[in-house]
């Protein structure tokens, strides 16, 4: 991957949006280091809505529907709960740092970003954040802290850019996690081509009826185009 160092100390939020919509993202080495870093794979991890697969498995505990998903309701626990899980897939700590948390929810107050939740007995035990932009969404990190918490978040992530028109899903990099849903590696070049296109488009977030069922939600993320 290519790294950028760190330049620009006072990265802002607008400054944040131009960098996803130029093809790259801020990192970091640790919970504990300061800096951050712009990151621009030469292999970028997408996931192809139309072919996105919810494992059958997957499918017959949604259905069981052992969490209640909320959306945007708590984004400092969700970055919370990501910061504690190290699910980056070629190091063994967590990049979140301060300045992390501090931009993104910046972002979340100028509604650019977004989390789904999953919710058991009033606790929030799993779920997911990432950037808006247009036609594109960007996943930075999930977690869970109960059984498929995070898988079923990311099902109705899908539904939900489905239904409001999203073209790209970003997933930064592949992991074998992500691979059992149809995230695929495509190289640089046509990662701008997919990203050029969806900046060109617009997407509505809050487009998926929030009386959606189960059976709904499972049948718009899994359906092909």
């Amino acid at each position: 991957m290519a790294r950028k160092s760190d330049r620009f100390p006072e990265i802002t939020p607008e400054i944040l949006l131009k960098a996803y919509a130029s093809g790259i993202f801020p990192m970091s080495d640790s919970a504990d280091d300061p800096g951050l870093y712009w990151i621009e794979p030469e292999s970028r991890g997408i996931f192809p809505l139309e072919t996105f697969h919810v494992p059958r498995r997957l499918a017959r505990t949604m259905r069981h529907q052992p969490y209640e998903i909320r959306i945007d309701s708590d984004f400092d626990g969700v970055i919370a709960g990501c910061a504690g899980n190290a699910d980056t897939p070629y190091r063994d700590k967590t990049w979140i740092n301060q300045r992390i948390r501090t931009l993104y929810h910046e972002l979340f107050m100028l509604g650019y970003c977004h989390t789904v939740e999953a919710w058991q007995d009033g606790k929030l035990v799993g779920g997911l954040y990432g950037v808006r932009l247009r036609g594109a969404f960007f996943g930075e990190s999930m977690f869970s802290h109960a059984r498929d918490a995070s898988k079923i978040a990311l099902v109705y992530l899908v539904a939900r850019l489905k239904a409001g028109g999203f073209t790209l899903l970003d997933a930064q990099f592949t992991t074998e996690h992500l691979s059992q849903f149809g995230a695929v590696e495509v190289d640089r070049t046509e990662y701008h081509r997919r990203l050029d296109l969806a900046l060109e488009g617009d997407g509505e977030f809050y487009g998926l009826d929030g009386r959606a069922t189960v059976d709904e939600v499972l049948q718009l993320a899994s359906q092909t185009s």
